[in-house]
């Protein structure tokens, strides 16, 4: 695709749209109606041929475009682009060149004409943006191609506004377009009186819409980042339905305000524990499970996760999946924790809990059956440049979906502890391995860039740091297929006789005839559970 370019003055857009050349979208020239505009400099700089057609005193205005169609008659392009061009167009010069867009710097058809911004903040609107149209003879008309939206600050003036506008919305809206009719899923709709429409292929919504708007309210700032240098705020979604630590009530005010890593943790913990419809416990330390249990009472599953690896919970968080009641509350309270999450709390239990200083103690609300604990469907992650957005990991296997490979069958206290582990191991950053007996963990290995080293870790801990606890004669959880049988062994010398993976290794062979030398029994899911952020 190529594109004329034409500017009265600067040209930013212009400049901005040759940088990042979108769709492989480039300008084949750059022509200014005023001698010395600073985009001629800035065309020459990136070696854009350039041209100048002063219009004359006295010269009509068809007689100048027409010379200006001249000039560009020795250029090939595909798109015209106006970039504060400050003249109208007529429809014989329109005519006569492909495509024509514009931008306006708001949502039109409001505040049309030189001095947007000013109108905007004369009628107190809270969002303006930017428009991307067809040019027509009208002033500020034509079929639009895109709009993107910009809020409007209370200390705003009309100069910081242009900034904003220009930045975050032009410089966003114009290359889209132009992508757009690059890769052909724009086309102009020609009516009987010029363009009437613009028709735009995959401009559809469904989980993954061509564009995302997302609006969020600050919800309040934050003493500081991952780390006291960085600042920090938080940010809520008012249409979210789904429990949730942004929402919770702090029901002891006394204690610190919740932090960044505080949210992060607590928002990990009761993600975890959301998993089990049986009472359970979570404890998380850096968005990790250090431990994780069900059992028929609240304060055995806590009891259970927290004898996983007691000395790593040390300042870690606390889910819970049912309201908690006292002795849970007196068992928490018995070491140093940072959060605690449930969906209510017995009076009781926040006696206990006040008395110990600094524990933010948040109050998420019901927690909902089924599948309504997971209502958000998407997941996302904040990239350099950009945005990595996913369907939430709710696929958790069956006894039935489960495929044994081994000529040992697991016996049905294996298969629920697998199911079990799965369901822990989703929350276990990869490379994961995960150690579980009944319903209960004993031992992690996570984060680690070797799948056997997660094995070894897992094994480590197990040994080292669960209470009461042993690998002997445990189930192993790996989120992902064993490259190698070397992971096997391993987990055979630690005691492990039963395990649960995905499959799908082109040594799949080899792994399933260890688990058989070693007398395990083994099942796949079919599918991994990777877990990277």
């Amino acid at each position: 695709m190529k594109i004329a370019g034409l500017a009265s003055n600067r040209g930013r857009n212009l400049r901005h749209i040759a940088d990042a050349a979108p769709g492989g979208a480039e300008l084949s020239v750059v022509l200014t109606n005023r001698e010395g505009a600073p985009v001629l400099e800035a065309a020459a700089e990136r070696r854009i041929p350039t041209e100048v057609v002063v219009r004359d005193e006295e010269e009509a205005r068809g007689s100048h475009e027409r010379r200006i169609l001249d000039r560009l008659s020795a250029y090939d392009f595909d798109l015209v682009c106006l970039d504060g061009y400050m003249r109208v167009l007529t429809d014989e010069f329109l005519d006569a060149v492909p495509p024509t867009l514009n931008v306006h710097p708001s949502l039109l058809p409001a505040f049309p004409g030189m001095d947007a911004h000013e109108q905007v903040l004369d009628a107190g609107v809270r969002t303006t943006g930017c428009t991307v149209h067809v040019v027509t003879e009208a002033v500020d008309d034509g079929p639009i191609v895109t709009q993107e939206p910009v809020p409007v600050y209370g200390d705003d003036d009309a100069a910081a506004l242009k900034d904003r506008v220009r930045n975050e919305a032009e410089f966003t809206a114009y290359p889209r377009a132009i992508r757009w009719f690059a890769e052909g899923s724009a086309e102009v709709v020609e009516g009987d009186e010029g363009p009437e429409a613009v028709r735009i292929d995959g401009d559809t919504g469904g989980a993954f819409p061509a564009r995302r708007l997302v609006s969020e309210d600050r919800a309040g700032s934050l003493r500081y980042g991952e780390n006291p240098h960085q600042d920090a705020a938080l940010y809520a979604d008012p249409a979210c339905e789904e429990a949730s630590v942004v929402g919770a009530d702090q029901l002891n005010p006394g204690a610190k305000v919740m932090g960044y890593n505080n949210y992060n943790d607590a928002d990990a913990a009761l993600g975890l524990a959301k998993e089990f419809a049986d009472p359970a416990a979570a404890v998380i330390k850096h968005t990790n499970p250090a431990g994780c249990a069900t059992a028929d009472a609240l304060a055995d599953a806590y009891d259970r996760a927290l004898r996983t690896d007691a000395k790593s919970a040390f300042g870690g968080i606390v889910a819970l999946n049912r309201p908690c009641d006292a002795d849970t509350a007196e068992a928490i309270a018995e070491s140093f924790k940072e959060v605690v999450v449930a969906p209510g709390y017995t009076d009781s239990a926040l006696d206990v809990l006040r008395e110990t200083g600094n524990l933010r103690v948040l109050d998420v609300g019901p927690l909902g059956d089924g599948e309504d604990r997971f209502s958000e469907r998407l997941v996302e992650k904040s990239i350099v440049g950009g945005r990595l957005v996913q369907e939430r990991d709710r696929q958790s296997p069956t006894t039935a979906t489960l495929e044994v490979v081994t000529e040992r069958e697991p016996t049905d206290e294996q298969v629920e502890t697998m199911l079990f582990a799965w369901k822990t191991l989703k929350h276990v950053k990869s490379n994961g391995i995960l150690f579980a007996t009944g319903t209960e963990t004993v031992g992690v290995g996570m984060g680690q860039v070797s799948r056997v080293d997660a094995v070894t870790l897992a094994a480590m801990k197990a040994e080292k740091d669960a209470d009461g606890k042993s690998a002997e004669g445990a189930v192993m959880a790996s989120d992902a297929f064993f490259p190698f049988p070397d992971a096997i062994e391993e987990a055979a010398d630690a005691g492990i006789e039963a395990v649960i993976q995905p499959g799908g290794s082109v040594n799949d062979e080899d792994v399933i005839d260890a688990a058989d030398d070693c007398g395990m029994a083994m099942a796949f899911t079919g599918t991994r559970c990777f877990r990277h952020d």
